[in-house]
């Protein structure tokens, strides 16, 4: 039985998916302490740190499949940390006491903190998956609608044409710049924790650093210069990188879910059967998955917040900031996983109404080429005055319900520098796209060489 949206039998494919639930899972979490535990072993035996006959036989005990998982819930209600059942019950597995020699010179904090990481790294492995499947899906939509001209909007309102392909090209810029995120903060971050009880390793009388120094080339972690228990700007830093990328997937949720509207209908969500359809409402087609991710990553970002709150730590070990990251890390991974699933599928079938996207151009009548008409007559009359004169005809146009266009050719202070024909060429949707086309190249010259693709 699940209560949390995350896990649950329903929803949980909506929200999440199983890639990044079994990161996240109790098993998988298990599973990492007696990885770190099985390397710390054997990184002591081999140092002889520890009985080499007490090191194999931790190692060969370091099977999650033989640790009771009814148990480790009812050692953890009892002990507070799921660390000390492991330890208990691998112990309780080795022969001959030997398994007094697990978690030699370690404290909880250094295998949860660890095991975390490993989290980390496989989660992150799936975000960059799924961003590099996002960044292509955006790419083939910049180049297939490069020069389709779609109104660009501001404040709501209608403003200039620009194309569809810029609308791809700009998100998927930043989309670039995730994943060049993600390479930067990964050796900052996948760096692993081994320090004892205050973090300077005293319960280790010999060969400390040598063994904090192999056991993390054993896991492929980064050694830290000194313990970080109470100083977290690194697991902040991925809530802050997970709230960076929801905030793009909810760029493309928030475009799409307007370009959907009736009054607009420009692009809509793949089609299925009943999909987004209303219990009342018939003719509905509702944006399902971006109301999704909508939901999604406005929760991610507080998360993020709430990893922030967690580096207002006590002293050397502190009481209760960390445990918040036991609650904020995991979801915001799964609803980060959830909403780059929901928006792959969006992305892949997108539909696109290139027609619909002109027609909504010409509902103004011309008025959105104000500005074109306004920086062509510039040259002739001045642009402040050329401004005063075009918003004036502007307002003539919406109370008379005439086309600019026919206003431009009538006026007499405008037709003489410019006939009918050159009027129209300026406005003309088509021939004031500016350089969004180049735009658009720059943005994918820069993922072709970025990517080697």
């Amino acid at each position: 039985m699940s209560a949390g949206i995350i896990d649950s039998s329903i929803f949980g494919n909506i929200f999440n998916t199983a890639a990044m639930r079994h990161v996240w899972s109790d098993e998988n979490r298990t599973a990492k302490y007696l990885e770190i535990e099985k390397a710390l072993a054997l990184v002591q035996g081999r140092l002889g740190i520890i009985p080499q006959e007490a090191a194999n036989e931790i190692v060969r005990n370091c099977d999650p499949a033989r640790i009771d998982m009814v148990k480790l819930r009812e050692q953890t209600e009892r002990m507070g940390t799921p660390v000390l059942g492991v330890v208990s019950q691998l112990n309780a597995l080795c022969r001959d006491k030997l398994g007094e020699y697990c978690h030699w010179g370690a404290t909880t904090q250094d295998i949860t903190d660890t095991a975390a990481v490993l989290q980390i790294r496989d989660g992150l492995d799936i975000v960059e998956t799924d961003l590099r499947e996002i960044s292509r899906l955006l790419a083939d939509l910049s180049l297939r609608y490069r020069d389709t001209p779609v109104i660009g909007r501001s404040n709501l309102q209608q403003a200039i044409p620009v194309t569809f392909g810029y609308k791809c090209a700009s998100i998927l810029a930043g989309i670039e710049r995730h994943l060049e995120r993600l390479a930067q903060l990964r050796p900052r971050v996948l760096m692993g924790e081994f320090g004892g009880a205050c973090g300077t390793l005293a319960s280790i009388e010999r060969g400390a650093m040598e063994t904090q120094a192999g056991l993390m080339a054993e896991l492929g972690l980064a050694q830290p210069d000194i313990a970080w228990h109470t100083v977290r700007d690194t697991i902040a830093e991925v809530g802050a990188f997970l709230g960076l990328v929801g905030g793009s997937l909810g760029k493309i949720a928030m475009d799409v879910k307007l370009m959907m509207q009736h009054e607009v209908a420009e692009v809509f969500e793949p089609f299925a059967p009943g999909r987004g359809s209303s219990s009342t409402m018939p003719q509905k087609r509702n944006p399902i998955s971006s109301c999704y991710i909508h939901a999604a990553v406005s929760v991610v970002r507080q998360h993020a917040a709430a990893l922030m709150e967690a580096m207002v730590a006590d002293h050397e070990r502190s009481t209760g900031p960390w445990e918040i990251e036991w609650i904020a890390l995991p979801e915001a991974f799964c609803l980060t996983a959830g909403a780059l699933n929901q928006t792959r599928f969006v992305l892949a079938g997108l539909e696109v109404d290139a027609e619909r996207m002109r027609a909504n151009i010409d509902i103004t009548k011309g008025l959105v080429m104000s500005e074109a008409a306004m920086m062509g007559l510039g040259r002739y009359i001045g642009r402040e005055y050329a401004h005063d004169l075009v918003y004036e005809l502007c307002r003539e146009a919406i109370k008379t319900d005439q086309s600019l266009l026919d206003l431009l050719v009538k006026h007499p202070e405008i037709n003489v520098h410019l006939d009918r024909a050159a009027l129209t060429r300026l406005c003309d949707p088509a021939n004031y796209l500016g350089q969004a086309g180049v735009m658009v190249d720059k943005v994918l010259n820069r993922r072709r060489a970025t990517q080697g693709i």
